[in-house]
């Protein structure tokens, strides 16, 4: 049997997946029913383009559910001091320059479940996390992009 991935996440990180799950238990679902019901009054199921959508609506919202259950039953809580502070980790903020042009970058290094890039959250399994894991203020790192390669040199780890 192939082993399950453990989600890694913050305390905040997994509170919104449980409101998530809560929401979409208990509001989602109400919802895509009662928009079944609507459609089934139209008559003929097999050309009701409402029911149709409908029921692709309720699947989609029952895996989620199911996916968003198996992340929280497989979560891992980061611990913030579970690494000394100088040294980069998950849940760390790390704040680094890319070279030669200067440009400062700060993110925290999250779990997947959690990441997102527009709100500064980078997950442990990219290719950027990836390459400061483990590392130090003032190491510089070469980072493999789909751009090519990018250097940096590592500020502040908070």
């Amino acid at each position: 049997m192939a082993e399950e991935k453990k989600h890694y996440m913050t305390l905040d990180g997994k509170k919104k997946l449980e409101e998530e799950l809560d929401y979409l238990k208990t509001e989602r679902r109400k919802e895509v029913v009662e928009r079944i019901k609507v459609a089934r009054s139209f008559g003929d199921l097999s050309e009701n383009s409402e029911y149709d959508s409908a029921k692709e609506e309720q699947a989609f919202v029952e895996g989620r559910i199911l996916q968003v259950e198996k992340m929280i039953r497989d979560s891992i809580l980061i611990e913030e001091e579970s690494a000394p502070g100088d040294i980069v980790s998950l849940g760390k903020t790390v704040r680094f320059l890319e070279l030669p042009d200067g440009d400062e970058e700060e993110y925290i290094i999250v779990g997947s479940a959690e990441s997102n890039p527009s709100e500064g959250k980078i997950s442990n399994d990219s290719p950027l996390a990836q390459s400061l894991l483990g590392r130090n203020v003032k190491d510089r790192v070469t980072v493999s992009t789909p751009g090519g390669d990018m250097e940096i040199e590592i500020l502040e780890i908070k």
